[in-house]
């Protein structure tokens, strides 16, 4: 059957079609320098054992912290490192933005090409190789279950899915929305690697936290979706179900809020001059 290209379906194909074609060249560079592929690899799983450690060493001290065990801290650990890993291989790179392509001059390229400049520039910047961390987060998921002896129901898996995509959302809003910024500043602003240092609160769980940064880290800068909040639900944990379920709300309304202030930056863009 043939499929009209210029549908919603005959432009998902090709969309996805391109990005196939770009994992498999960004592959085969990669395997030129196989070691520095290997190495930069081992780096990103020895920066989370870093993480692991510092946990285990915290609760070797103490049983529990605000009524959270070594366990359920883990547990909320590996499901934010799930859509962390989906940040990493995709959007973390979106600070380029300012600096490379608009300082630069590099966008004036990406907008003579027939295809959204978005998804270009997610195209370029993406580093697959740090989806690995993916794994380690459903490792520390299935130890940290099984220490609780967890019960999976058959809602677990789809239900995950969903909240990791929304947790990814919100990601991929928060950073496209400081990488629309460099339209305006024409520069880098230096708000990227402070707002990462916050992101990684969310792995931990909010009621440690006082009430102001717990209000950042929900509804200014909402990291606490990316991790804890859908990581009580799969934790079957529903205190705080009505937070978690709202995950795929907030990725929604961020992606979009940032998508909108990353079109009006695009209309303002006037390139170099040169």
């Amino acid at each position: 059957m043939d499929i009209n290209m210029h549908s919603p379906a005959g432009r998902a194909v090709r969309y996805l079609t391109i990005f196939i074609q770009y994992l498999a060249q960004y592959t085969k560079i990669k395997m030129a320098y196989r070691w520095d592929f290997f190495v930069h690899i081992l780096t990103e799983f020895l920066q989370q054992s870093v993480s692991l450690i510092f946990i285990f060493i915290i609760f070797s001290k103490v049983p529990a912290i605000q009524g959270w065990t070594r366990d359920q801290v883990l547990f909320i650990y590996g499901f934010f490192l799930l859509p962390f890993g989906l940040y990493s291989g995709f959007f973390n790179h979106l600070f380029d933005v300012p600096e490379k392509y608009v300082l630069l001059g590099e966008f004036d390229r990406i907008l003579v090409r027939p295809m959204n400049a978005w998804y270009q520039v997610v195209l370029e910047t993406m580093r697959p190789e740090l989806l690995l961390s993916m794994i380690v987060g459903i490792i520390i998921m299935i130890y940290s279950g099984s220490n609780m002896n967890m019960v999976p129901v058959w809602w677990d898996l789809p239900l995950a899915v969903v909240l990791v995509a929304g947790a990814a959302l919100v990601y991929a809003g928060v950073y496209t929305f400081l990488a629309s910024l460099g339209f305006w500043t024409e520069g880098n602003l230096g708000l990227m690697p402070m707002v990462y240092n916050l992101s990684q609160y969310g792995r931990y769980p909010m009621t440690i936290y006082r009430g102001p940064v717990r209000f950042i880290l929900t509804w200014i800068l909402p990291f606490a979706f990316v991790g804890f909040y859908p990581a009580t639900l799969i934790m079957h944990r529903y205190e705080y179900i009505e937070y978690a379920l709202l995950t795929p709300v907030v990725g929604i309304v961020c992606f979009v809020i940032a998508y909108l202030v990353w079109e009006a930056g695009i209309r303002r863009y006037r390139g170099t001059g040169s």
